[in-house]
């Protein structure tokens, strides 16, 4: 069967964003009197969310918060993340002629990421404009992957079914999005995390740059 849409997750995969959420995560541990964390030990803290990087973060430091701090550290957090969201912030090379070509082909483009809806909405639509026909982040009552809820609302939303999308994300937690939603799976190389936690997780193909993405769809 030929894929009819991807999806792509956002941190890692279509957005460099690491020294981006090293920066904002770093100046509200600094604005708390916590030391900063190397921006390269980020890549383990990210991926679930925004709840779970801060509360990652705090033990990485040794913070010990209750959790109405925990509450006033997450919204400093997001307070400095909201006012200068494309910071630090790059697009990989060759996504977007990738997402320009697989659209010219007629494949349906959507993104979906467990960052905050309003975050991930400005950052691609700052990179790739209107490019995806949908985009959503983590809302509120929806849970975040690798539950396949918000994946699969997002194929219908997209008109197509669980089995026509092929998903590409860059951690062991996109890929198990995939095989909970009965999509399949690409990880990428360039990401976050590493070839055994994607092949660990099932990943069916594996892509070195985006061109790989494009080649493997067009065998379809």
């Amino acid at each position: 069967m030929t894929y009819k849409a991807c999806i792509f997750d956002l941190d890692g995969t279509l957005a460099d964003t690491l020294n981006s959420i090293a920066y904002f995560g770093n100046g509200a541990l600094n604005a708390f009197g916590l030391p900063s964390i190397d921006p390269g030990e980020y890549k383990l803290l990210v991926g679930n969310g925004a709840d779970l990087l801060v509360r990652r973060m705090l033990a990485r430091v040794g913070a010990k918060l209750g959790e109405d701090e925990i509450r006033s550290f997450r919204a400093e957090y997001d307070r400095r993340y909201e006012s200068e969201p494309m910071r630090l912030v790059t697009a990989y090379p060759g996504m977007q002629d990738l997402l320009s070509r697989l659209k010219s082909k007629g494949v349906k483009l959507g993104v979906l990421s467990n960052k905050p809806d309003n975050m991930t909405r400005e950052i691609v639509s700052r990179l790739y404009g209107d490019l995806p026909g949908a985009v959503h982040g983590q809302l509120p009552n929806v849970p975040v992957k690798p539950d396949p809820a918000a994946v699969l609302a997002l194929a219908k939303e997209l008109g197509v079914y669980p089995g026509e999308v092929l998903y590409i994300g860059d951690s062991g937690v996109d890929m198990d999005t995939a095989k909970n939603a009965g999509m399949d799976s690409c990880g990428v190389l360039w990401g976050f995390r590493t070839r055994e936690e994607l092949l660990e997780h099932g990943a069916k193909y594996l892509a070195g740059t985006a061109g790989d993405i494009e080649i493997l769809i067009d065998k379809r």
